[in-house]
């Protein structure tokens, strides 16, 4: 059975959908206290549904917070999404790579994380690259640099990150 305070929750929240971005916004500002800069309605909507759940109900507990944190630690995570050759290949039914383990930083490295499978489709053939945590990997052997990894490949010299399309023309 809903309690008055539940039910008033509750229509806090059912209000929440029909609001524009400015009035979540300032919604926002009202439970937190502070401005946010994000124009993203569903996060703004599920921020402040939450926050009004929190103000009325409680938070999570300190072992309910702990547990989460567990569980995200050994979650599987993509580091970028799917390009559209790998959209295709899922629609296919293709198995797809899915990377474990900490995320790179996000500084000046233009490098995947250690364990990111490259994929290069060259003169009809399908090349896969394996990033490692000093180097490359190529059929079996290890290469200093995608560069040295492009050239075994084609036979010539190309830019690495440009071969495997991780960077755009004109910017390596």
């Amino acid at each position: 059975m809903k309690t008055a305070a539940t039910n008033t929750i509750q229509q806090q929240i059912d209000q929440l959908r029909d609001m524009p971005v400015s009035r979540l916004r300032k919604r926002y500002a009202e439970v937190f206290g502070e401005a946010t800069v994000s124009g993203n309605r569903q996060w703004l909507y599920r921020r402040v549904a939450w926050r009004i759940q929190v103000l009325a109900e409680g938070d999570l507990s300190e072992r309910a917070r702990r547990r989460a944190v567990d569980l995200a630690r050994d979650v599987d995570v993509r580091v970028r999404p799917p390009g559209e050759r790998e959209a295709d290949d899922a629609r296919a039914g293709a198995r797809l790579v899915t990377i474990t383990g900490r995320l790179a930083s996000a500084g000046t490295d233009r490098l995947p994380a250690p364990g990111t499978v490259l994929r290069r489709t060259f003169k009809g053939a399908e090349h896969q690259v394996t990033v490692l945590p000093q180097g490359f990997e190529y059929e079996g052997k290890t290469y200093r640099s995608l560069s040295a990894v492009a050239t075994a490949i084609t036979g010539s010299h190309w830019n690495g990150f440009l071969f495997f399309g991780l960077t755009k023309k004109g910017t390596a």
